[in-house]
């Protein structure tokens, strides 16, 4: 059973439950797995063998008592640097919080041992979540598990790039403006970004955040299959009296019509034409799958969007975050929020209520359109920095992205307008560089499964040629 690590989510806790294999040989697997490849990627930047070990046999032992071990029963999972898991700390990628240590589980992690996980290790992230690379002064770079060339995105690339190479079966992430989605493509799984409300937060070892993080970010998984994000999502979603934003939404929404739309210039971009061509085949492999696909001029608002996005995020309490980046020193979130200043401060009182007016007006425009259309199939925004001498068309063909109603600076429309969030579909790189994807020793594991229509999808691929000329985006 070396290979334990390579199961989907779902079968391997079904093997245990049936005594088939025991959460200790998952976590063990998981563990030589991690030790293999880990080095390579520095996806996981902190993790204690012993105590996984000793989660994975409280799991055996609830199967041996004829207890119920949860629907993740001995499932590794691992979670994000940035949210409390107790007695590590909740660094967010900062030499500033390296002392910060938990003494509590955030609502997430908690939720995620009720289910049965084992908790696996603790993932990377950019310092303060803002990038769309993952790097910081305190654990380093990660890599892409398919190619070190090449981003694993941000800011759960630690998460992405661990659940690609067999790290974990599922992986906690966060999301504001992609952090979840992102990385899912860039690593090739699938990453779900939950409406606000959906999956309880709260880390009791920092102190509030300001209201326009609240009203944006969320946590949500990553995993290999459409199975694991189902499951994990269910997991994740379960109630928790720390959070006042909370709702006890269903997990199953409507059925919805197989309709389709395809917009190759969402919102006017110009895209390029690798991205266009990789568009158009996504929609006539829908085609083929039996769904009515019809091409859209544009969309609803997306530049005005990631506008109102960056205010509500950034220039809530811009002068604090710039004082703290400025301590840190680092140099990626320094370049996000002075690159930013102009559009985000001074930022008073009237202006954040005419942004929260603003923004009911366009996420109303979006849930009308997607009445009409639950798919929307279109190139997905990233601004991102790639290394010197790179030819930006190279990369030009992730060729199935994605995010959700996301406008030109890869922002979300501050949430999703189903109960179930956004789906991230990962897929392959550029057609161009394919024989520069190659997996890490013992092989990467691909992305699996296929998307249900209870949740909303928004299919693109790579980028448009006027979103990769500015660097200073940021990124949750």
């Amino acid at each position: 059973m070396e290979d334990l690590w390579r199961l989907p989510a779902v079968e391997l806790a079904s093997l245990i439950r049936s005594k088939k294999v025991s959460a200790k040989e998952a976590a063990s697997s998981a563990l030589a797995r991690l030790d293999a490849v880990n080095p390579s990627i520095n996806a996981v930047v902190d993790h204690r063998p012993e105590d996984v070990l000793a989660q994975a046999s409280l799991i055996d032992g609830r199967i041996a008592r004829g207890e119920d071990p949860g629907p993740l029963a001995g499932v590794p999972v691992t979670i994000k640097a940035n949210i409390d898991q107790q007695g590590f700390a909740t660094t967010n990628g900062l030499k500033l919080q390296r002392d910060v240590i938990a003494a509590t589980n955030s609502p997430v992690v908690d939720n995620l041992r009720k289910a049965g996980a084992v908790m696996l290790g603790r993932t990377n992230c950019p310092a303060f979540s803002y990038r769309w690379f993952t790097t910081n002064l305190l654990h380093g770079d990660t890599k892409n598990p398919r190619d070190p060339a090449t981003t694993p995105g941000g800011s759960s690339g630690g998460a992405g790039a661990a659940v690609a190479s067999g790290i974990g079966h599922i992986a906690h992430g966060t999301d504001i403006a992609g952090s979840i989605r992102y990385p899912a493509y860039a690593c090739g799984v699938h990453g779900l970004r939950p409406t606000v409300g959906r999956v309880a937060a709260y880390n009791a070892a920092l102190p509030e955040r300001t209201i326009g993080p609240q009203i944006s970010a969320v946590s949500g998984p990553l995993a290999r299959t459409i199975g694991d994000l189902r499951i994990a999502l269910a997991a994740m979603s379960a109630y928790d009296v720390r959070d006042p934003w909370w709702v006890p939404a269903p997990l199953e929404g409507p059925m919805m019509p197989k309709r389709a739309a395809l917009c190759l210039r969402p919102d006017g971009l110009e895209t390029v034409a690798e991205v266009k061509a990789a568009v158009a085949d996504a929609g006539k492999r829908l085609e083929r799958a039996g769904w009515t696909v019809e091409e859209v001029a544009t969309t609803p608002p997306l530049r005005e969007a990631a506008e109102l996005q960056t205010r509500l995020w950034l220039g809530d309490g811009y002068e604090a975050q710039l004082a703290a980046a400025e301590r840190e020193g680092d140099p990626g979130a320094l370049a996000c929020l002075r690159g930013n200043r102009a559009k985000v401060f001074p930022f008073d009182a009237a202006a954040f209520s005419r942004a929260l007016t603003r923004r009911a007006t366009l996420m109303r425009e979006w849930l009308q359109f997607l009445e009409i259309y639950p798919v929307l199939v279109m190139p997905v925004s990233a601004e991102l920095p790639f290394p010197d001498g790179l030819d930006v068309r190279d990369e030009a063909s992730f060729t199935a992205g994605m995010a959700g109603p996301a406008d030109a600076n890869c922002c979300s429309l501050l949430g999703a307008p189903r109960a179930n969030g956004v789906h991230g579909i990962g897929g392959p790189h550029s057609r161009r560089r394919s024989s520069g994807c190659r997996p890490l020793s013992g092989g990467s594991v691909p992305a699996r499964g296929r998307g249900n229509r209870s949740l909303w999808y928004a299919v693109g691929a790579g980028r448009s040629r006027q979103q990769v000329r500015g660097r200073t985006k940021y990124h949750g």
